[in-house]
């Protein structure tokens, strides 16, 4: 099968692409003429091009492919136009088309509290505000389904590997600004998470048997901000210290303190029900005292 990836030197679209190439597809994927021989390095095929100025030749690349996933994370306007231009381009071909997304579509501002609402598949959600056109491209997305073209969104939580840069990492980091493993308020706000790989697994699942039209949500478990800091500040030596919103902002930037204080808690009904599928890593924590994550905790000089 021929697979165009757009957002192939990203985490997850770089895993994907990897996974697939393994899997016998013959894998293209969109890059900056910086990152085209990284990916070719891979066997991955690369196309030259972005979601700025040169959008024309994402499209026509995948015009070309079998199965297209988009696995990019541009800006709002670059995002919902290439989703529109990639309908448009693809529709009546009886293509696959799939959609990377992320639970932070349906995340609560908790300020650090513990939220008791979790969501499946198909369960009405309220979008966050800064995600609204995250939520209309999925929309978009699985309208397509009813237009001659194959598609599917990918839904999963917080997703933690090798190479990652989510809530684990971010801790570290606090402690090279504080000298603290710092969480926000009471701590106990909870970000569903995935492994990776399970992420890559469930993708292949959709492609083999996804029903067109269907979001399909990842999670393996959940971990509250404040257990992290906890672990980490074990293994480090150092003491925890929770924050106001405007002293995370001072840590973290103003949108990662706004990540690392909501609640976003999903279920993978669909997925299971439909897919079959399972996650094989559950414990986000395993990665405390990665070699990596320590540097993250020396101050810079």
């Amino acid at each position: 099968m021929n697979t165009f990836i757009i957002g192939a030197t990203g985490f997850v679209g770089g895993a994907l692409a990897r996974h697939l190439s393994a899997r016998g597809h013959k894998v293209t994927g969109l890059a900056r003429t910086r990152s085209a021989a990284a990916l070719a390095s891979q066997g991955i095929a690369p196309v030259a091009g972005d979601l700025d100025g040169h959008r024309p030749a994402a499209v026509e690349a995948a015009q070309d492919a079998d199965t297209v996933i988009y696995a990019a994370q541009p800006g709002p306007e670059q995002e919902t136009a290439t989703v529109q231009d990639l309908v448009r381009a693809l529709t009546g071909t009886d293509r696959t088309l799939l959609f990377l997304s992320g639970n932070g579509v349906l995340v609560q501002r908790t300020a650090g509290a513990w939220s008791p609402d979790v969501f499946a598949e198909e369960d009405p959600v309220t979008p966050e505000p800064l995600a609204a056109y995250r939520k209309a491209a999925e929309d978009t997305v699985r309208a397509a389904a009813q237009d001659g073209l194959r598609t599917m969104v990918i839904r999963p939580g917080l997703i933690w590997g090798p190479g990652d840069h989510g809530h684990v990492s971010m801790v570290y980091r606090s402690v090279a600004a504080t000298g603290a493993a710092c969480y926000i308020g009471e701590g106990l706000n909870t970000y569903s998470h995935v492994h990776i790989d399970d992420v890559t697994r469930l993708f292949s699942l959709a492609l083999e048997r996804g029903r067109p039209g269907g979001l399909y949500h990842a999670v393996a478990g959940e971990t509250p901000n404040r257990w992290i800091a906890e672990r980490v500040a074990a293994d480090l030596g150092v003491e925890t210290r929770s924050l106001t919103p405007q002293e995370a902002a001072d840590v973290w930037g103003e949108f990662g303190a706004l990540v690392m204080a909501v609640s976003g808690r999903i279920r993978a009904v669909r997925a299971q029900q439909d897919l079959g599928w399972r996650p094989r890593h559950t414990d986000m924590l395993t990665m405390i005292g990665e070699e990596r994550l320590r540097r993250l905790a020396t101050p810079a000089r």
